[in-house]
């Protein structure tokens, strides 16, 4: 299994009336977390992208069980629990507060896809080898 962890601090702008972060903005949040996971690997998605592959995102879910507010020191866990397979990439996605606590849940399925053509590919070898590792 891979994991990473990436910190995110709230902006005032992300929250709502109840001074609760928007609900929309967990997507961004995930995507931080998502491409911060890649280059803690070494990689880019920029590269990847230069590359031809682009990573659509298919299917995105999320459970909310705590607010987060403005000023709040987020930490986004990123795990790949099994070797992507196919032309799939399934992130599972755990949103915390700093003192810990879990505020959200959600997973995220992408398709490896080449740049132009949107025709579903393989995930990149480069991209197999350093995850290898791990599984």
């Amino acid at each position: 299994m891979y994991i990473s962890e990436t910190k995110i601090r709230v902006r005032y702008a992300e929250t709502d009336q109840m001074d609760v972060v928007y609900y929309g903005n967990y997507a961004q949040y995930f995507e931080v977390g998502r491409v911060e996971a890649i280059r803690q690997l070494g990689l880019s998605y920029k590269d990847m992208e230069a590359a031809g592959v682009i990573l659509p995102v298919v299917e995105f879910t999320a459970k909310f069980l705590r607010p987060a507010h403005y000023d709040d020191l987020l930490t986004v866990k990123t795990a790949l629990k099994e070797m992507p397979a196919d032309h799939r990439i399934l992130f599972h996605q755990e949103v915390f507060n700093e003192a810990g606590k879990l505020l959200t849940v959600g997973k995220v399925l992408l398709y490896f896809v080449k740049k132009g053509t949107m025709e579903k590919t393989t995930m990149p070898a480069y991209l197999e080898e350093k995850l290898a590792a791990y599984f």
